[in-house]
């Protein structure tokens, strides 16, 4: 198994900055298309920001603009900067990687989440 450890959530002044970290053992980022989602009470995980294994981006329109996924190969991590950050941001946010192929198959891998909050 693969376990993906989030950090770099917590409190945040509304419209400020917040950077959250995802780590992994080995190169389990590397060659693979990563990103994070968020699930907001009562609501389905929704796509937040993924970063394809070819190097292409696609963000949820509500972050459009200000909010960033990356990658650091050395460290195999992927960040997420947020920035303009609004109390509706408010949620657990989670770390995710599609590996494969492997014997023409790909596993999903989640972390445990990290809360964002976001005051007003």
């Amino acid at each position: 198994q693969v376990q993906l450890v989030e950090s770099g959530g917590g409190l945040v002044q509304a419209g400020g900055p917040l950077r959250s970290s995802c780590a992994a053992p080995g190169s389990t980022f590397t060659n693979n298309a990563i990103g994070w989602y968020r699930q907001p009470p009562g609501k389905q995980r929704e796509l937040v920001a993924l970063l394809s294994s070819g190097g292409t981006t696609t963000y949820a329109d509500s972050v459009k603009g200000r909010f960033t996924i990356s990658r650091d190969n050395a460290k195999n991590k992927v960040y997420l900067q947020m920035g303009s950050l609004k109390p509706e941001a408010t949620t657990v946010y989670y770390c995710y990687v599609n590996v494969g192929p492997i014997m023409g198959l790909y596993q999903k891998y989640w972390g445990q989440g990290t809360q964002v909050t976001v005051s007003s």
